[in-house]
C-alpha cells in the first residue's frame, strides 16, 4: 500500500478534521513517522479517536498498522513525497538539465582510468564477437548505443535487453568473444549471473556500472561510473550522459586500434548514405 498516494487522492473526501491530519502527514513526513497518536492528535487539534478513524478510512486496521505502512513508505525516499521545488521556467529548466549534464561529464572524466580503458578497448578490438547487455530504460539504451558505435567500425556485435536471451547468448559465447554489460545501479542479478557464467567459461566480461556493486564484483573489467544524483525527481538522470561518453571513448579507442578495418567500414556506410539519401558528403558523419 502506498499510504501517501491514498491520502493525496482521498483528501477531498475527508472531513475537515481528517483533512488537517492529512495535511500534517503530507507536509511534515519526519514528524508523521515519529509521532505518537497523542502527538498527531494534538498537532491536528483533533481527538485520538479521530486519528484512529482517519487511519481506518485510508485502509489501515489501527494506528499501529498505519505507522507500519508509513514506515514502509519511507524506504521509497522522502524526495518522492515532497518533490524538490524548482523553477519551471524554460530557461531555468534548460540550465538545470544542461549544467547537470556538464557536471556529470566533468566528474566522469576526472575519475576515468586511462590504463583500464586501454585494456577494455584492446579486448573489444580483438573480440571475434561482442555482446552488449543491458536491461531497463537507461541500460538498454547504453547496450544498443554500444552496438550502434561498434558495428560501423567493423566489429561483429549484437545487443540484448532480454534476460533470458542474455543468458542463452552467454552460454553460446566462445572464449574469444567479449560481453559488455551496462547497469546504472549495479544491482542487476541477471546480468551478474551472466558475468559469472562467462568468467567460468573463460570469456572476457566488461561492466559499465557503479563500483563495488554486485554487477561490478561479477565482472572481470569494471569501468566504474559513480556519480551523485540530485533531489529533483523530474529531471532525467544526468548519469546517462557519462555512460554515453564512456561508450564513445571506448568506441574511439577501438577505432584507432582497428584503424584500417574501421576506415573501410565507415567509408562503405557513408557511401550508401550519400548514394541513397544525402546526395553529398556534407551531412554529419555516420547516420
Amino acid at each position: 500500500m502506498d499510504i501517501f498516494t491514498t491520502i493525496q487522492e482521498g483528501r477531498a473526501q475527508f472531513s475537515p478534521s481528517e483533512q488537517r491530519i492529512a495535511d500534517i502527514l503530507l507536509g511534515d513526513f519526519e514528524f508523521a513517522v515519529n509521532a505518537s497518536i497523542i502527538e498527531l492528535a494534538e498537532r491536528a487539534e483533533v481527538s485520538p479517536p479521530t486519528v484512529t478513524r482517519f487511519c481506518r478510512n485510508v485502509g489501515c486496521q489501527s494506528f499501529s498498522d498505519f505507522k507500519v505502512n508509513l514506515a514502509k513508505t519511507a524506504f521509497i525516499g522522502v524526495r518522492y513525497l515532497n518533490p524538490e521545488a524548482k523553477s519551471t521556467e524554460p530557461a531555468d529548466v534548460a540550465e538545470d538539465v544542461i549544467t547537470k549534464a556538464q557536471n556529470a561529464l566533468f566528474m566522469m572524466h576526472r575519475a576515468l582510468d586511462p590504463a583500464l580503458l586501454d585494456k577494455v578497448a584492446d579486448r573489444v578490438s580483438r573480440a571475434e564477437m561482442v555482446y552488449t547487455f543491458g536491461s531497463g530504460g537507461n541500460s538498454s539504451m547504453i547496450a544498443t548505443e554500444m552496438q550502434n558505435r561498434l558495428f560501423r567500425l567493423g566489429s561483429r556485435v549484437t545487443a540484448s535487453n532480454d534476460h533470458n536471451m542474455q543468458l542463452m547468448l552467454t552460454a553460446a559465447a566462445r572464449t574469444n568473444d567479449v560481453i559488455v554489460g551496462s547497469s546504472f545501479s549495479g544491482r542487476n542479478p541477471d546480468l551478474a549471473r551472466c558475468f559469472t557464467i562467462a568468467r567460468e567459461n573463460g570469456i572476457t566480461t566488461i561492466a559499465l556500472t557503479q563500483s563495488d556493486s554486485p554487477v561490478a564484483r561479477a565482472a572481470e573489467l569494471v569501468v566504474g561510473i559513480d556519480l551523485p544524483e540530485g533531489a529533483n525527481i523530474f529531471r532525467p538522470t544526468s548519469t546517462r550522459f557519462a555512460f554515453l561518453a564512456v561508450v564513445d571513448v571506448i568506441a574511439s579507442l577501438v577505432a584507432y586500434r582497428n584503424r584500417k578495418l574501421s576506415t573501410v567500414t565507415l567509408r562503405h556506410i557513408k557511401q550508401q548514405l550519400v548514394e541513397h539519401r544525402d546526395g553529398d558528403d556534407r551531412q554529419i558523419l555516420g547516420d
